[in-house]
């Protein structure tokens, strides 16, 4: 477990990850690197993709970005964890990250974007959540991941309802609307015994 998010650790050094490779059905969450840069910056430049994320998008130079890109890296925090989303065949497509990670609570909200718009509504960011919430209950100490997605955002809500995600209420932030949405590791484990269980009568009529 440590050695998979080395910042479960009680005081993770200053350095860079031990390399991660998480393989789904359809991606690979693996470690962030400059050479996502390219890629980060247009997509957090994008003012279509900013709206998706409830942020504005980035002004910053590229210049100042990969030296940003250059810190996080060197420099992970210990309260958020950021992984890239490459297809099975190595494209890079988006990001996915824990952050606001509370060992106490056993807790982390859960963050995703699929940058790449030829990959959208084809499974790719479901198949992303559902790969790192099997890593995140089976081997790390957190027992509940909760996420805030826009309240006209249907697409999203729908697809983080597919991998178990329950509405919790409507929450005001920043003059804009979110559903906090939230599943919790007993609820994930009976999806999968339910899941498993439904293949295997399927397999034997």
């Amino acid at each position: 477990m440590k050695r998979a998010f080395p910042w479960l650790r009680r005081n993770p050094p200053p350095v860079k990850n031990v390399p991660v490779e998480l393989r789904g059905e359809k991606v690979i969450l693996r470690e962030k690197s400059l050479e996502d840069a390219p890629d980060d910056y247009r997509w957090r430049t994008d003012d279509e993709l900013s709206r998706l994320d409830a942020t504005g998008p980035i002004r910053m130079s590229y210049k100042d970005f990969l030296t940003h890109s250059r810190e996080e890296i060197i420099f992970p925090s210990a309260t958020s964890r950021r992984l890239a989303i490459d297809t099975l065949e190595g494209k890079h497509i988006g990001n996915c990250m824990c952050y606001d990670i509370d060992l106490k609570k056993g807790q982390a909200e859960l963050g995703i974007m699929i940058g790449d718009r030829e990959h959208w509504g084809r499974g790719y960011g479901a198949d992303s959540v559902n790969t790192l919430l099997t890593h995140v209950f089976l081997e790390t100490p957190l027992t509940r991941m909760y996420l805030h997605t826009l309240t006209w955002n249907d697409r999203a809500r729908r697809s983080f309802a597919k991998s178990g995600f329950r509405e919790v209420k409507t929450v005001r932030r920043s003059g804009m609307d979110f559903v906090l949405m939230e599943i919790r590791r007993e609820e994930w484990q009976r999806r999968r015994e339910n899941s498993a269980g439904a293949g295997r009568n399927g397999a034997h009529p």
